[in-house]
């Protein structure tokens, strides 16, 4: 929205990666969601927050001239009180993400999980494909026919707004209520000295197990390549072909992302699920970690060749698509493992903090490095960082338990 509003690369990777903190910080609030109220309580008032916040986002997203957008010169600025929408509605987020990362490990035993957790990372890609995809077709087909670009993402954000909210009106019926989903020792009576004690444990508890210092560096550089490829990668698709880019209209990247990219998605992360319940994720990790590897050299190719054809694209989006969906799965399945014990859901908030920590810094200054060295020197640079991923992989390897994540 914003590349297609004129804002520049550079402002606007800085600005969308700061969303990620949130998700950052979260582990500031998480045992309070593990404390006070059911995961299922949060799960709910979160959802009706964030629909709140697109319905006045939908009221106030700006609309600069044609001019501005035409020379790539819109200021962040002019979009303050719409980061700060966003910034509201993240942090609802987060906490969303908090209850729904324990609300999932409250209904399902150890081996379910290893199942479902393809399943599961399939939709928790789906939801940025429907960003990426979706949403981007459904704005570029009104900005053909409005010919009027502001309106017609504030459109868009007013779809997704309705959405949000009949989503949010059906869980509050659809969503089961597992009798293991209660707050931990809360209740009318507890003292604000309990609920202390209980937030400080939950952090003690989690830097003094064994082998943190590498699980953090783990998860820190595991998504390196994908940190910095993915703020790229639409400005890339719709970036004119002069400047390096693949000068797709924005209907067409819709398609590629939304379509045969859902499709590579959905069989990666379910193949991914189920290879790692039958292999576990110790014998998992070294494939999974070298098929992130895949959209490093697909997006490499199309800076290199820039092709014109819609169906080389896709191919090329589809490799990305799949070898992210699969592996990914080794990336949520190693946090879950170590997040295991008493305060397993506070514990797994933490390492999703340490996961959105390493999107949030490499990808604010993705767009900065990639105007000073080109697309093409972007995507090289994003191969390098293949190796961190692979040397962090081998010394994660070594301390995974080889039965951890097999469905016997």
């Amino acid at each position: 929205m914003f590349a297609k509003l004129g804002v520049p690369n550079g402002q606007m990777a800085m600005f969308t990666s700061l969303l990620y903190l949130p998700w950052v910080i979260k582990p500031l609030w998480s045992p309070f969601v593990d404390i006070i109220k059911t995961k299922r309580w949060w799960i709910l008032s979160m959802q009706l927050f964030m629909a709140a916040a697109f319905i006045i986002l939908t009221f106030t997203l700006p609309h600069p001239s044609p001019e501005q957008i035409a020379s790539g010169s819109t200021s962040m600025g002019l979009f303050s009180f719409t980061l700060v929408m966003f910034i509201l509605a993240a942090f609802a987020s987060a906490t969303h993400d908090i209850a729904a990362d324990g609300f999932y490990m409250l209904a399902l035993n150890q081996k379910t999980q290893s199942v479902f957790v393809g399943i599961r990372s399939t939709f928790y890609r789906l939801a940025n494909v429907f960003g990426n995809g979706v949403i981007v077709w459904v704005a570029g087909i009104l900005e053909n026919r409005t010919g009027n670009i502001p309106l017609a993402w504030q459109v868009t954000v007013g779809g997704t707004a309705v959405l949000l909210a009949l989503l949010s009106l059906y869980h509050l019926f659809a969503i089961p209520e597992p009798a293991s989903d209660s707050a931990r020792n809360y209740n009318q009576n507890s003292s604000f000295t309990v609920v202390l004690r209980e937030f400080g444990r939950t952090f003690l508890t989690f830097f003094t197990k064994p082998g943190v210092l590498l699980a953090i560096v783990f998860m820190l550089l595991y998504r390196l390549p994908e940190a910095f490829l993915i703020k790229m990668c639409t400005p890339f698709l719709v970036a004119p072909v002069e400047a390096g880019g693949l000068g797709m209209a924005t209907s067409q990247v819709g398609i590629a992302y939304g379509t045969i990219g859902v499709i590579a998605l959905t069989v990666g992360g379910i193949v991914g699920g189920i290879w790692a319940s039958v292999r576990g994720l110790k014998r998992s990790l070294w494939l999974m970690a070298a098929s992130m590897t895949l959209p490093c050299l697909s997006f490499t190719y199309m800076a290199m060749f820039q092709p014109h054809s819609l169906m080389v694209i896709s191919s090329c989006i589809a490799i990305e698509q799949f070898g992210y969906g699969f592996g990914f799965t080794a990336y949520m399945l190693y946090m879950m493992y170590f997040s295991e014990g008493e305060f397993k859901t506070a514990h797994y908030a933490i390492c999703t903090a340490f996961m959105a920590m390493s999107m949030m810094i490499p990808g604010m200054f993705a767009g900065y490095i990639q105007e000073a060295v080109g697309y093409r020197g972007f995507f090289w640079m994003v191969i390098f960082c293949c190796a961190a991923t692979l040397i962090v992989t081998a010394l994660a390897a070594i301390k995974v338990d080889p039965e951890y994540g097999c469905k016997k």
